[in-house]
């Protein structure tokens, strides 16, 4: 379907569910859909190009302060999915009676509405196969291109409707050299731009041209550094697990607490947004409460708002400002400094160049100490210049000295990284990073 025709067949099915509610129940709609292109790379050639045309539609039954969800999938036309909802309402009535009440049961029960449609340009799958194809032409070349407009829809029996529409794409390769050498880079937006995708390629290329020369072993100890975005995306992903939520700040399992409870900070350099107005994510959570433009997390260094889901709004008495179950971000901004990209190196001087990280872990969750092993294009660079790729290495340092003590400048430009998540759909998640200028990064082994 088209967006427009997407859009008329959910507020179709929406309005067919609020004839099904019976006097004290709540019906609850959220329509998650995509027309996605996926292309499967593998030694620079289409080993699998294909469509996936699909809707999922959650009912969530509210009654007596008792919930009950039921997910189903709809065939995209209306006869036959309206008949798909009255059976799955059926079976959600015959149920929900044998679930305790929920003491921490908050939901949207004021009617609003919104609409959001981020429409992009993207290009005709042929074109994608024939710019990778050609740019990978004697390279081994391994990749999954995923693109197309996803569709988000809320809608309950009390009169809310929200609908939200993007289109966009996302590309991450790899050019391989040998064992566990190769090259990991990403390109992701709602336009593409062959010149964009070019660029990227010919550095990931000169990059790959280093990994033949022979790898150098350090010694463990600490190193000036740079990490590129594509590595400080993982840091940044292991402060989103319960870093930032209300919950876990309460209960004392954030990575965090010191800074909640103590006062701990990390560099001024430092703020971090949900940037829920810049990102992809949709504006509104699964009980239709909507999502601010921007919740600030840390404020040049100092901890900020915490993300608050309805169920902690309930249970800490507090307003929800439209955080999901988990209390994660789902559009994280990390604001960029004043270091140039292309003078990276040359502020680098002597150290090593990060360009990912891998298997990250917490080695001491309430110190935010983070372990992890450098991956793919890691290099030593000597008077800003690079000299060897490195083999692999573990590192072992916390929050409070990669963004603290030790960060010495953030990129001015940065990189929007998307979750590349498509195991059921396709994810809307995403970050938009810098690159860090560090001190002193910790190599352990």
């Amino acid at each position: 379907m088209k967006p427009e025709s997407m859009k008329q067949y959910f507020h179709d099915l929406a309005a067919h569910v609020d004839t099904l509610a019976k006097p004290g129940e709540v019906i609850v709609s959220t329509m998650a859909a995509e027309n996605s292109d996926f292309i499967r790379f593998n030694k620079s050639a289409v080993r699998q190009a294909m469509g996936i045309r699909q809707v999922y539609w959650t009912l969530s039954l509210i009654r007596d302060n008792r919930r009950l969800d039921s997910r189903v999938t709809l065939a995209g036309r209306l006869d036959g999915d309206r008949d798909t909802l009255g059976a799955a309402l059926a079976e959600l009535r015959n149920g929900i009676g044998e679930l305790p009440v929920d003491p921490f049961l908050l939901y949207q029960t004021e009617p609003a509405k919104s609409s959001r449609e981020g429409l992009g340009r993207l290009p005709n799958p042929s074109q994608v196969i024939e710019e990778v194809v050609a740019a990978g032409r004697g390279l081994d070349l391994v990749g999954l291109y995923a693109g197309g407009p996803i569709y988000r829809g809320f809608a309950n029996t009390l009169g809310t409707r929200y609908w939200h529409a993007v289109e966009s794409f996302n590309f991450g390769w790899c050019l391989y050299h040998d064992r566990d050498k190769a090259v990991k880079t990403s390109y992701a937006g709602n336009t593409w731009d062959g010149a964009s995708f070019g660029q990227r390629m010919g550095f990931a290329r000169e990059q790959l041209a280093r990994l033949a020369e022979t790898p150098r072993t350090l010694a463990p100890g600490s190193y000036r550094a740079f990490i590129a975005p594509s590595a400080m995306t993982e840091i940044l992903g292991m402060l989103s697990w319960a870093g930032f939520g209300l919950k876990s700040r309460n209960t004392k399992q954030t990575a965090l607490i010191r800074m909640a409870d103590q006062g701990a900070t990390l560099s001024p350099q430092v703020s971090l947004l949900e940037n829920t107005g810049g990102g992809m994510a949709c504006g509104f959570q699964a009980e239709g409460f909507m999502r601010p433009s921007s919740v600030p997390l840390v404020e040049r260094g100092r901890l900020a708002a915490p993300l608050v889901s309805p169920r902690s709004s309930r249970e800490y008495d507090v307003p929800t400002n439209g955080a999901n179950a988990s209390e994660s971000p789902e559009s994280l901004d990390l604001a960029g400094g004043s270091l140039a990209n292309a003078e990276a190196l040359a502020a680098l001087g002597t150290g090593i160049y990060v360009g990912n990280l891998w298997y990250l872990n917490f080695s001491d969750r309430s110190a935010c100490r983070m372990t992890g092993m450098t991956r793919f294009a890691s290099f030593w660079v000597e008077n800003g210049q690079i000299q060897a790729p490195l083999n692999v290495m573990r590192f072992d340092d916390t929050v409070y000295r990669v963004l603290g003590d030790n960060l010495e400048a953030l990129t001015r430009e940065r990189d929007l990284i998307v979750d590349d998540d498509s195991y059921s759909e396709r994810s809307t998640s995403s970050m938009r990073t810098p690159g860090a200028l560090l001190k002193e990064f910790a190599l352990t082994l």
